[in-house]
């Protein structure tokens, strides 16, 4: 096979999350587990750094895997799911993996994949982890996919791990309290690893607490020593008697909280032997998107009318778009808006400001939501637009009815802003 029949096979064969949603989640690590054992654990070869959390995570990863690649460490990155690209998943120092590795390992374990049944996400876990190891990284980052206890990726035994946030997302499977989700995020925690808590949350803090004191880890609440603010498209953070001035090309005010995780984790890095100078620091940064490839959060896309992409999709994720929304001007909001059928999005839905125009589309995988459906209850709630099923001519209508005053929007899932033809 080639490439192309090669993801095809993948994607066809395999169950995938990110298209059918919840019937492909194992929910335990037997098949990681044995698909690592084929490949003689290649987890084991390389340092690692755990990120899971409900938002932030992916922000975080690429941040952290910035700042390591400008101290000089050959940094590997896994993320998920890719916006464009298979080949996003995997990078090493911010380049993605071959097109001809991704063929040859699927060849290498086809003859696994009748005994162990593995889906999409745990053979690309599989596939990174070899990866990193054949290309002998100084360290890995590694973000989870869903949750952390049950996650794929969590066979690893890392340096350091970080939770972000904990916000309501994927209740059917990581239950429907916040401790309950907190739990699922707090499986990441190794015995005596530390964690980096990002954002202090009372409603979870206890979870975290006695899942480090069971584990006896050095729990990090990183807002608590790093309290970071954003001003004119900088964060600021007091360091001792001194201010330390960050730029970061991540724009987004909620990029803060991140960056507050950063930082502490650099700490808890600096600890262990890592090398990280406060140039790096600054410089990775500075320079996320250009170092790691990242694409999607808060991007500016174009400037008259203004057009920005999202990725953030949950009720947390919503309201932080909405806190951006409102620190810019603009005359009307034009939102193009997609979102996928298996959550409850009348939450959401009833955040959206009602004097925004909606052209409320779908994008082309069976998870998402019809564009009609997603319109009725839309409506229920008080919002109004235009019908317009495919992404990208929802995205040139809305650019055909806004001023050079207007604003747009794309977003509401992950999969609407991969199917922007010019991001």
């Amino acid at each position: 096979m080639n490439y192309t029949q090669t993801v095809e096979f993948l994607y066809q064969n395999l169950p995938m999350f990110q298209r059918v949603g919840a019937s492909a989640f194992k929910k335990d690590l037997t098949n990681t587990t044995a698909l690592c054992n084929a490949l003689d654990n290649p987890h084991q070869k390389f340092k690692s750094i755990h990120v899971a959390g409900t938002n932030g995570k992916g922000s975080t990863s690429h941040m952290l895997a910035a700042v390591l690649q400008s101290a000089g460490y050959k940094t590997g990155l896994y993320t998920s799911p890719h916006l464009k690209e298979f080949t996003e998943r995997i990078r090493v120092n911010g380049t993605e993996v071959s097109k001809g590795f991704v063929v040859d390992f699927v060849e290498r374990i086809k003859p696994y994949l009748d005994r162990i049944r593995p889906s999409f996400f745990e053979i690309t876990v599989a596939m990174a982890f070899d990866y990193f190891a054949q290309q002998q990284v100084d360290v890995a980052v590694i973000e989870t996919g869903l949750g952390g206890r049950l996650d794929s990726t969590n066979v690893i035994t890392p340096v350091l791990s970080i939770i972000t946030n904990i916000s309501w997302d994927h209740m059917d499977l990581l239950g429907n309290t916040l401790p309950a989700i907190a739990f699922e995020k707090a499986g990441i925690i190794k015995n005596n690893v530390p964690v980096v808590i990002s954002e202090s949350q009372p409603e979870v803090e206890s979870v975290f607490k006695l899942k480090a004191a069971e584990t006896k880890s050095k729990l990090v609440f990183a807002d608590q020593v790093y309290p970071v603010s954003n001003h004119d498209d900088a964060f600021s953070v007091k360091q001792s008697d001194t201010l330390l001035t960050i730029e970061c090309d991540l724009k987004a005010n909620y990029q803060s909280k991140n960056i507050t995780g950063l930082l502490a984790a650099v700490d808890e890095l600096r600890l262990q032997g890592f090398s990280i100078s406060k140039e790096a620091l600054l410089n990775g940064l500075k320079n996320v998107t250009t170092l790691t490839g990242l694409k999607g959060r808060w991007q500016k896309l174009n400037e008259n009318p203004l057009t920005i992409c999202d990725t953030g999709h949950n009720e947390a994720g919503i309201t932080e778009i909405l806190n951006q929304l409102a620190k810019l001007k603009y005359d009307k909001l034009h939102w193009v808006l997609g979102m996928v059928k298996d959550k409850d999005v009348s939450k959401i839905l009833k955040l959206l400001p009602v004097s925004a125009h909606f052209y409320f589309c779908q994008a082309h995988i069976p998870r998402a939501m019809e564009a009609i459906t997603l319109a009725q209850l839309a409506k229920e709630v008080g919002l109004n637009g235009m019908i317009v099923p495919d992404v990208n001519e929802a995205i040139q209508r809305a650019t055909q009815n806004a001023t050079h005053k207007d604003l747009i929007l794309i977003g509401g899932s992950t999969f609407v802003v991969a199917e922007i033809e010019n991001l």
